[in-house]
């Protein structure tokens, strides 16, 4: 098995790419829409546990939590992102300037 490499400076496209052939190298590519969006949802919620170990006092269970780290889950969480947008067919950079064309002609107050 070849080792995949994210190449130099890279576009979203080409992280779109990347998960792509990730997926078929690791043997994840029949996963379906739904199923890999709940599991972008438990990535988000060990994101929450992450943030929540690192950045409050409230307790936790630290022996048997998987989150630890805020940026590893960052990264998974994007991961899901690629993935789930190359199942359903989306250009994920067009996605996000198409979407802020229309924040930008919102009004925002606090």
């Amino acid at each position: 098995m070849s080792k995949l490499v994210i190449k130099k400076n890279p576009t979203l496209s080409d992280f779109q790419k990347y998960a792509t052939e990730m997926e078929k190298q690791r043997g994840f590519q029949e996963e379906t829409v739904l199923e890999q969006c709940l599991l972008l949802g438990e990535e988000i919620g060990e994101l929450f546990k992450a943030v929540r170990k690192n950045n409050t006092n409230l307790s936790f269970d630290n022996k048997n939590s998987r989150a630890k780290d805020v940026a590893n889950e960052l990264a998974d969480i994007m991961i899901y992102l690629f993935c789930i947008s190359n199942r359903l067919g989306i250009d994920l950079e067009k996605a996000i300037r198409d979407k802020e064309e229309i924040n930008e002609k919102r009004i925002w107050e606090k």
